[in-house]
């Protein structure tokens, strides 16, 4: 009975949580659907232009400190007039791009985004404000760069990809299918593991080198668009904001067999990318699922035995740096790489505080180990380690996931627990 009860509050919490999910799904569709009637209430349909053959006095004056530049001049600011860009993405590497090639006159600038502006962009995503919270992110960007008075222009057609990321301290920028260079697919023709993936959320970044990674990006896609070219058709150009250093690491060329730009490709029409890459087109953590039902209990079946003082060891497996920000109470921090890389000093901890919680327990009951993170995903990779740890201390105990970490503590149990 007292088995069926806790499978009955755990399908109860599962419930809540879908429901959330459909609810916050819900209010996500209805913002979308209001953003594009806004959009169309707008933006004006572009109409046919002729190409900018001469400069105007207000053209001159606007853009003469580039104007100046023997590599530019007034055949590459016309260029760049008649040129349109597509940028993907509005944030921490959009925005700063965006800004600059609206700001040197690029004639047309196409803004794309699937998400919102929340308050943990700002730091990095300087077009959003305060005010621009839960906006579509194109439309903030859009009407953030309308104050460089950029105009509609007729476009040119670039087709290389200029492509760059950012992470925590360090960048990469290269530019994809240029002078007949490898295209994405020729480089990386198998994603990844989702489980694989860091982002922004889960690895965190400094704002400023997606700014200088989003000016980088603005540099080589002004030297294509006004003529000059770029250097990065076959480099990966790494950045290291730890040591403030540059370096480039050549490619390997274009693939006679590559699926896209090959001699018999295979991918010849858009794909779901979502489906080929295992995940959705997000930089929010995502959700992995690498355990059984029984293997996981919900935040509220985890208060209730905080409340009933059941013997137990909660293990939180956050890096130092996140523990730093906030914590349950009585929780024992070993970071999951300590756990995975086998260090000494972290497993010999681990054995010893199971070993004094043996010691409280009455009867056969097995120790129970419940091993908790920020979203519920690192602590679901870090039960698969303990599992296959060997020991006398190890082998008996149960050891679960704590679904959802501690962003669902603080959404279900405790309003106050900080977010982050």
């Amino acid at each position: 009975r007292a088995a069926m009860s806790d499978e009955v509050r755990s399908l109860k919490a599962q419930l809540e949580q879908k429901e959330e999910e459909i609810a916050a799904l819900q209010n996500k569709l209805a913002r979308s659907h209001a953003s594009v009637l806004q959009l169309h209430e707008t933006v004006t349909p572009l109409s046919p232009l002729k190409a900018k053959a001469a400069l105007s006095n207000e053209d001159i004056m606007r853009y003469s400190r580039q104007l100046l530049l023997p590599e530019l001049g007034v055949q590459g600011q016309l260029n760049l007039s008649n040129t349109s860009v597509l940028i993907v993405g509005c944030g921490g590497l959009g925005c700063p791009l965006a800004q600059y090639l609206a700001a040197a006159g690029i004639g047309r600038l196409g803004l794309l985004d699937y998400d919102e502006v929340e308050l943990s962009n700002l730091h990095r995503q300087v077009l959003h404000g305060e005010e621009n919270q839960d906006q579509a992110k194109a439309l903030s960007a859009a009407n953030a760069v309308k104050r460089y008075g950029w105009r509609n222009a007729n476009p040119a057609h670039i087709s290389p990809l200029v492509s760059a990321s950012a992470l925590r301290m360090e960048g990469q920028l290269t530019v994809y299918n240029y002078h007949g260079g490898p295209c994405y697919r020729c480089l990386y023709p198998v994603p990844p593991p989702p489980e694989m993936v860091t982002n922004c959320s889960d690895g965190g970044v400094l704002g400023v080198v997606p700014g200088i990674m989003g000016c980088f990006q603005a540099l080589e896609v002004l030297k294509i668009a006004s003529g000059q070219g770029s250097s990065c058709g076959q480099q990966l150009v790494m950045f290291d904001a730890q040591e403030a250093r540059f370096r480039s690491i050549k490619l390997r060329p274009k693939q006679a067999g590559c699926a896209v730009c090959g001699e018999k490709p295979s991918v010849t029409r858009l794909v779901d990318y979502q489906a080929f890459c295992g995940c959705a087109a997000t930089d929010k953590c995502r959700k992995l699922n690498l355990l059984s039902r029984d293997q996981r209990i919900s935040v509220q079946d985890y208060k209730s035995i905080m409340d009933n003082a059941e013997p137990h060891l909660l293990l939180d497996v956050r890096p130092l740096v996140e523990v730093d920000i906030c914590r349950l109470p009585l929780s024992l921090n070993i970071p999951l790489a300590g756990l995975e890389e086998r260090k000494s000093e972290h497993l010999r901890l681990l054995r010893e505080r199971i070993g004094q919680l043996k010691q409280q327990m009455e009867g056969d009951r097995r120790p129970a180990v419940y091993v908790i993170c920020k979203l519920g995903n690192d602590s679901q990779k870090a039960v698969q380690v303990v599992e296959k740890m060997s020991g006398s201390e190890v082998d008996s105990v149960s050891v679960k996931d704590i679904s959802g970490g501690l962003m669902a503590w603080a959404k279900r149990i405790d309003p106050t627990f900080p977010q982050y």
